[in-house]
């Protein structure tokens, strides 16, 4: 056998990978519900923060800092690993799925309300003054006048940020949840041969692929005009 024979047969081989193909499709599912229950939860629960720092309450502002920079710092790993092993300890007990939808939804509250906060302060300060003096009070101010141009400013980045945190989906696998990576690792596991971890490489190019055009158009549809 040639060395490009050995190679085919390791990572292409047909016979395993038609085997494992319908455990890499159910993977993929769990995979798409994981990265959406994220992107959900952890975009409203940024926006939530940012709100409420904005009020300009100082001591809820320290206790949002500290938060926000707290899950900015921690790896996602690890946090997955803290709820899945440590939260037993305390009495409380979340599944894999959980506990990675739990963790990455944090990690990507505490990004996306520093982007959701830049945007917001990004306004300039005549735009509220002039909301002000118009009778509007400060919770109209900011839903009518400040948040759409904020949020405007945010997209570009923070699509670039959503993308990455889901990516992280596939530390899942970690916690025994049967996402793509999960369903590939089993599946070599059981085969002896790498070729689902292939299909498992090939399923994460269809599922992120469209999703970084989508990204870019986004990033340019919402650029500045130079």
């Amino acid at each position: 056998m040639t060395g490009w024979e050995r190679f085919t047969d390791s990572f292409f081989n047909a016979r395993v990978m038609a085997q494992y193909l319908p455990k890499i499709i159910e993977g993929f599912g769990l995979t798409v519900v994981l990265a959406l229950c994220i992107i959900v939860s952890g975009l409203i629960a940024g926006i939530g923060l940012a709100v409420l720092r904005a009020m300009g309450i100082r001591p809820l502002n320290w206790l949002i800092i500290f938060v926000v920079d707290l899950f900015r710092a921690l790896p996602p790993l690890v946090i997955i690993v803290l709820l899945f092993f440590g939260l037993p300890s305390a009495g409380m007990e979340l599944s894999g799925f959980a506990s990675t939808w739990l963790a990455l939804s944090l990690v990507l509250m505490a990004f996306s309300e520093e982007i959701f906060w830049a945007g917001i302060t990004s306004v300039p300060k005549g735009q509220w003054e002039a909301a002000r003096s118009t009778g509007l009070g400060f919770v109209q101010t900011l839903g009518h006048v400040v948040l759409p141009q904020a949020l405007r400013l945010t997209i570009p980045p923070l699509t670039n940020r959503t993308i990455a945190i889901t990516k992280g989906t596939a530390l899942a696998s970690v916690v025994a949840v049967s996402d793509i990576l999960g369903a590939a690792h089993s599946g070599v596991s059981h085969s002896f041969n790498p070729s689902p971890l292939t299909l498992g490489a090939l399923a994460y190019l269809v599922l992120f692929f469209p999703v970084v055009i989508l990204g870019r158009w986004i990033e340019t549809r919402f650029a500045w005009k130079r």
